[in-house]
């Protein structure tokens, strides 16, 4: 989402370039497909200019340093949850045990995404300085 008029049009550049770029290479073996690829590259190219020209006007981020322990503890419980389904896959052959297993897996990964990331990422929030 863009944030200033500058910023949208950017972003709506970034856009067009992109269909336009991704349509020229579904129709590469035309002459049409490879003057969409080559219009759409060009105008890509001209967003990312303008990204670059106004990133000096958007000033300093008012983010602090976010906890890398509470970040790694989240991600460690994520692929926990993961392996607990993976290894319900291997532990067993019945249909009903690999979906406690799954749901098992996903009720801890989901635990580690919606409880343990977040407040890794809101330890030093913008709305708390």
């Amino acid at each position: 989402m863009a944030a200033t008029k500058s910023q949208g049009k950017s972003f709506t550049l970034f856009l067009v370039g992109l269909t336009a770029a991704a349509a020229g290479t579904a129709y590469l073996s035309t002459g049409a497909g490879k003057a969409a690829l080559l219009i759409g590259v060009l105008i890509f190219a001209v967003s990312f200019w303008q990204f670059f020209k106004i990133k000096p006007l958007e000033g300093k981020i008012a983010l602090g340093a976010q906890p890398a322990g509470l970040k790694l503890a989240g991600l460690a419980v994520v692929l926990l949850g993961w392996f607990v389904v993976l290894g319900g896959l291997v532990a067993t052959a019945s249909v009903g045990g690999r979906l406690i297993a799954a749901i098992l897996g996903l009720a801890i990964s989901l635990f580690g995404v919606l409880y343990i990331l977040p407040l890794a990422a809101s330890k030093n929030a913008i709305w708390k300085a």
